[in-house]
Parts: C-alpha cells; structure tokens; sequence
C-alpha cells in the first residue's frame, strides 16, 4: 500500500515545487518591474517590456523536458499554470478597479494553453529519449 501511494504523493510535490518555480521566475522577470512608463507623447505603456515576457517564457520552457519525462504533462502544465496564476494574482491583486481578476484569468488561460502544447510536443520525445536509453 505505501507503494501505491508515493506515486501520486510524489506527483503532487512535483506540481507544487513546479508550482513554486514558476511564482519564483515571475518574480524574478516581472515582479520588481511596477512602473508603467510615459511616453513624450503622453501615451503608456508597460509595466513590462516584452524581453521580461519573453525571457520568463523561455526560463519556464528550460525545465519543460525534465519536468514531462519524469513526472508527466500533468505536473509541468498543472504546476506552471497554479504558480503563474498565483504570481499574477498575488503581483495585479491592489488593482482597485478590480479587473485584475480578468487579467489573471487570462494568465490562467494562456499558460493553460500554452503549456499543455509543450507538453503535448515534449512527452513524445521524452518518451523516445527513454527507449532510447534502456535498449
């Protein structure tokens, strides 16, 4: 019975730790950046450039393969997307109006998507990494 059980005991602790990792890399890329920038001609922008956004996708995509051999797409996606939500709840949560909740769920949505597709590319050649290995 122990045995049945640490599977899945460890599958969580994956997604949490996944989970974690993902608020600490919007943290890292996004989170000391709060400034909208103005621009001459009065417009704004921000307050991310979109290198903070790229490089966050990039360092979240580095484990992408690990991660999905290891423990499944479950974690990876599961994972990336609670701590993504739960960084940008967290980070747009003293938005007085309110709509940060949409922009969240746009977060959740997104990272949804977009980590289930890297997962969906990743497992197939991790599981011929792993045949690979055993012959």
């Amino acid at each position: 019975m122990g045995r049945d059980l640490a599977k899945p005991v460890h599958r969580v602790s994956a997604a949490l730790v996944t989970a974690a990792l993902a608020a600490g890399v919007w943290a890292a890329w996004l989170g000391w950046d709060q400034h909208r920038d103005v621009h001459p001609d009065g417009t704004t922008s921000g307050p991310y450039a979109a290198w903070q956004v790229v490089g966050l996708v990039l360092t979240l995509l580095a484990p992408a393969y690990a991660i999905v051999a290891r423990y499944g797409g479950a974690v990876y996606v599961l994972g990336i997307t609670a701590g993504l939500g739960a960084a940008a709840g967290y980070d747009w949560s003293d938005d007085s109006s309110g709509l940060f909740v949409i922009g969240v769920g746009l977060v959740v949505a997104g990272s949804l998507a977009a980590t289930a597709l890297v997962s969906a590319v990743v497992a197939p050649m991790s599981r011929r990494g792993g045949r690979r290995r055993r012959t």
